[in-house]
């Protein structure tokens, strides 16, 4: 093939693919350890309180942090004396932020549904999955041939982890693709003049957050009516979380 052959494969396309999913990797290794330490954060204010109150709680905490960093980042861009790098800078960092939030929310909510989240492959799984929405789902079902709803503990608990690899190479496209594009938008977007970037960068990120929550109860069902594994008995002050 000759060089720069107009059909042949991108260099540039794929180190940015590689990019977004080095970013992944990295928001999954940090949040990880974090995810009993948010769980007991969102049971804090009632010790006692079921599966299902404190993934809504979950979802509260998410959207909310999630559409605050948004504006927040927007808001800064759009003031007098930031030039556009640097407001370029700030939304890639913010992109950065929201894919660890998505991250913690999505490994967070399979913890209280009991579902392991052991192996870096079926948190990879987890999280993309979640991300990617209908397609993620649909993909999931295809590729470990199951059928039927709640994927998340239909798949990510019982199929062999080489399933899941396989599974996780065609979510991994899926991921370059649609969320390389949407924060691509949102981060030109958040750079706009006289404040508008906050509304966009908010909004943008309410949305996300919006079709996150949907995907994960999607994913997973309705939740325990009782505390499964580790996570049974006392909740976890943060002292007693590991990480």
């Amino acid at each position: 093939m000759a060089i720069g052959d107009p059909d042949g494969p991108d260099p540039a396309a794929g180190a940015r693919g590689q990019r977004a999913l080095d970013l992944l990797d990295k928001a999954i290794d940090l949040q990880s350890p974090l995810v009993r330490k948010n769980i007991a954060r969102a049971r804090q204010r009632n010790p006692e309180a079921t599966p299902a109150q404190v993934i809504r709680t979950l979802e509260r905490m998410y959207v909310s942090a999630l559409t605050g960093t948004g504006a927040a980042v927007g808001g800064t861009a759009a003031a007098p004396g930031v030039g556009t790098g640097v407001a370029l800078a700030l939304s890639a960092g913010e992109a950065l932020s929201s894919l660890e939030l998505s991250t913690l929310f999505a490994l967070s909510v399979a913890e209280v549904h009991g579902v392991p989240i052991d192996e870096l492959e079926r948190r990879r799984t987890i999280v993309m999955g979640i991300l990617l929405g209908g397609s993620g789902s649909a993909t999931i079902a295809s590729v470990a041939e199951r059928t039927g709803q709640h994927w998340g503990r239909q798949v990510v608990a019982k199929v062999p982890v080489e399933t899941l690899r396989q599974i996780n190479r065609i979510l991994g496209r899926n991921f370059v693709t649609k969320y390389g594009t949407k924060q691509g938008i949102i981060v030109l977007g958040r750079v706009a003049p006289f404040g508008i970037g906050a509304v966009i960068g908010g909004g943008a990120n309410a949305a996300i957050s919006a079709l996150s929550v949907r995907a994960s109860r999607r994913a997973f069902g309705p939740p325990p009516p009782s505390w499964p594994g580790l996570m049974a008995g006392t909740p976890p002050t943060s002292e007693q979380s590991p990480g």
